[in-house]
């Protein structure tokens, strides 16, 4: 353990850094040797390293970082129309030096001389969200796709201190694959809930979340998990999810050894609780990294159902690229062992520009005011840090 004042001696200094959500605290990745920057052309030979097993194995032996939605999209041969780009790095990895173990309690006194923007502009406001809506449901209709999510983004312009940011996030909404990093141009934040994918030696698991709802004093736990199983939406968009991810997990997994360990419970965090459920499989031999991210990424639970048909409808909808939002963050040990998250929740801050991209889903019996609403709740955490 180390004071947390060193946080604000490196976030004072020039150096990039990472934090990452673990079961016990945080940890903090630094000193990079190298950095390398994902397109189309490398993505292949990056998943596709070989490591030589080392007994004397350092706990910075990975590489650490982010896939972009647009780049998951390319590797399973999705194909995306020409959209509004503002030319972020499709994905970034990293390979630290330096791996620090941070407490629980985050603390970090910033510099309030800096004055943030409080006000966003929505990309898709209500009207144009509801001819939307009701685009999709001909579409659900017409046996095209069960389940879709459409994606909002909420916009200004900041000079944000994202360490700043993280902290204050951590206290009022801290999420189990909760993550920031920090780099020369821009910096990431985010309170995501969810893990995609968690590798140890030959076992691999998944947590989908499909459900949200709003926090109020009338609701505790108890009440939010009798809502959501008398709730048919919320049970069907969930059932979707799970049977998806459990068939993702069956195209690397030896055959059935692909189990459903925990079913349909309850997560309580800042604003909402969730309808989430955890699966779990034996790898076949001689997977490989890139087979394993190309049969879970992007996660369903943020694309809808079934996942490449509805990627397609998704993709020709949408007007401006989604940059992280449903991509995954996460790092690859150099021993093979992997976790990886889909990144919701999020803010990213990018020539001073910051964006928080939201989607909630959509099914048959869906309810377009409902789901509008939705996705402001799942963003409001993050709105709120600019206050």
């Amino acid at each position: 353990m180390i004071k947390n004042n060193f946080l604000n001696k490196i976030n004072n200094s020039k150096q990039s850094y990472i934090i990452y959500k673990t079961t016990k605290g945080f940890n903090l990745y630094t000193d990079f040797s190298s950095k390398i920057i994902l397109n189309n052309k490398n993505i292949d030979k990056f998943l596709s390293k070989k490591f030589k097993s080392n007994k004397n194995y350092k706990n910075t032996d990975l590489f650490i970082g982010f896939f972009g939605y647009e780049i998951l999209n390319n590797l399973i041969k999705v194909k995306l129309p020409k959209q509004k780009n503002i030319n972020f790095p499709k994905g970034i990895f990293y390979k630290p030096e330096k791996k620090i173990t941070l407490k629980e309690d985050l603390i970090y006194y910033p510099n309030k001389s800096n004055k943030v923007n409080k006000n966003f502009k929505i990309n898709i406001n209500k009207k144009s969200y509801i001819k939307i809506f009701n685009r999709f449901i001909k579409k659900i209709r017409a046996g095209e796709t069960y389940q879709i999510k459409i994606c909002t983004k909420y916009k200004n312009k900041s000079k944000i201190d994202p360490l700043d940011f993280f902290c204050r996030l951590s206290k009022t909404n801290l999420a189990p694959e909760a993550f920031m990093i920090k780099d020369k141009n821009f910096s990431i934040i985010s309170c995501s809930p969810e893990n995609l994918i968690t590798k140890k030696g030959s076992y691999i698991s998944t947590k989908p979340i499909a459900g949200t709802l709003r926090k109020t004093k009338k609701i505790n736990k108890k009440k939010a998990l009798k809502f959501f199983k008398n709730n048919i939406k919320e049970t069907k968009e969930h059932n979707m999810i799970v049977d998806m991810e459990r068939s993702d997990l069956s195209k690397v997994c030896k055959p059935g050894s692909v189990k459903l360990i925990k079913e349909k419970t309850v997560e309580e965090y800042k604003d909402l609780y969730h309808y989430v459920s955890l699966i779990r499989g034996k790898l076949k031999k001689n997977v490989k990294n890139i087979d394993i991210i190309k049969a879970m990424m992007p996660g369903g639970s943020v694309i809808g159902c079934p996942k490449i048909s509805t990627l397609n409808l998704l993709n020709n909808q949408e007007k401006e690229n989604r940059n992280i939002y449903t991509g995954s963050f996460g790092f690859i040990k150099f021993n093979g062992n992997m976790r990886f998250n889909i990144i919701i929740r999020s803010i990213l801050n990018y020539k001073n520009i910051s964006e928080i991209s939201v989607a909630s889903g959509v099914v048959v019996d869906s309810n377009s005011n409902h789901e509008f609403n939705e996705n402001f709740i799942k963003a409001k955490a993050l709105i709120d840090l600019y206050k």
